[in-house]
């Protein structure tokens, strides 16, 4: 199973740039595998902190299917920084703000999690 995040901020998103499984180079949301012992919540403040530096607070679960749970969360704290002195940061090559409309970034693994997003924040606004 993996946690991941939705961080935003001036209507970018927080990316990381990696070499996944299937041999391609793709930006995911930060995030990773949930430990033994260990929450889905608390699996993604620990990714986000080990892949980006921020320390992160959950606001809301925005999706989740059966491997995978994605959050809504928020910097509380931390600065943006790759650790590449953790192995498992081995396969992040950058870490960076990425503009909500920059289509290029987006794929078919992140453009629906996103839309979902997109649609959830506008629900939240119009209320």
């Amino acid at each position: 199973m993996i946690a991941q995040a939705i961080v935003t901020k001036n209507n970018k998103v927080l990316m990381v740039r990696q070499f996944v499984q299937r041999g391609a180079i793709v930006w995911n949301f930060p995030g990773g595998g949930i430990e033994e012992g260990e929450s889905p919540e608390e699996a993604c403040v620990r990714e986000v902190h080990e892949e980006t530096g921020y320390i992160v607070k959950i606001n809301r679960l925005l999706y989740n299917d059966s491997y995978k749970f994605t959050f809504i969360a928020e910097i509380v704290g931390g600065e943006m920084f790759l650790n590449k002195e953790l192995k498992d940061n081995d396969d992040i090559l950058e870490v960076s703000w990425v503009s909500l409309d920059d289509n290029k970034k987006w794929d078919q693994v992140t453009l629906p999690i996103l839309e979902i997003y997109i649609n959830v924040t506008n629900e939240m606004r119009s209320d």
